[in-house]
Formats: C-alpha cells, sequence, structure tokens
C-alpha cells in the first residue's frame, strides 16, 4: 500500500489544484497500482502540530509519510516517485531539489 498524504486547508486555490493533480495522476495509473493507493487529505486547521509544521508550506503532499513536494506539486514527479515506490526502487528526489528546479523554470 502506498500512502499519499495531502495537508492543505479550506479556501485554498493552491490545495485544490494540488487535490486534482493527485486525482489525475492515480487516475492515470494501472488498475492494479491505483488500488494500492490510499489517499488521505488532512486540514492545517484540524492539527495544530500540522499547522505549526506546514502552515507556510501548504500544500504539502507526503508519500509514506515522507514529504515529496509543497506549494506546487508536478505532475510528472509525481508520476515517477509513484513508479518508483511500485517497482521498490530508490523513491524519488527530495522535495529541496525539486522546488529549486522549478523556481529555476519560473
Amino acid at each position: 500500500m502506498i500512502a499519499l498524504t495531502l495537508i492543505g486547508k479550506p479556501d485554498c486555490h493552491l490545495c485544490d489544484v494540488a487535490s486534482d493533480v493527485v486525482d489525475a495522476v492515480v487516475a492515470e495509473l494501472p488498475d492494479a497500482l491505483a488500488e494500492d493507493m490510499e489517499i488521505t487529505e488532512l486540514s492545517i486547521l484540524d492539527d495544530p502540530a500540522l499547522y505549526e509544521k506546514y502552515w507556510e508550506k501548504i500544500p504539502v503532499l507526503l508519500i509514506d509519510g515522507e514529504l515529496h513536494a509543497h506549494w506546487r506539486i508536478s505532475p510528472d514527479r509525481l508520476r515517477e516517485a509513484l513508479a518508483a515506490k511500485a517497482d521498490g526502487t530508490a523513491g524519488h528526489a527530495p522535495a529541496q531539489a525539486a522546488d529549486a528546479a522549478e523556481g529555476a523554470e519560473r
């Protein structure tokens, strides 16, 4: 089972976009892999610890409890990370490196 945890809050445009990206990427996956995903959406407003940790970074996406990305979720990077998890390979690039690369593209 691969656990995807999307952390955000209500009335957050980037959180809505991130949720749409996650849903679209999972919908593209082969059925066997998609059925092995557990997607949970949490609000920082419901959990003081989440608020303290992530309030400046939402939306935040965790894969199996590890930070995958924050602010903007790249569909391509998410596909690669999920494929790597499914294959049991190394996993995904640290979020900081990906954020730096995305910042360079802006």
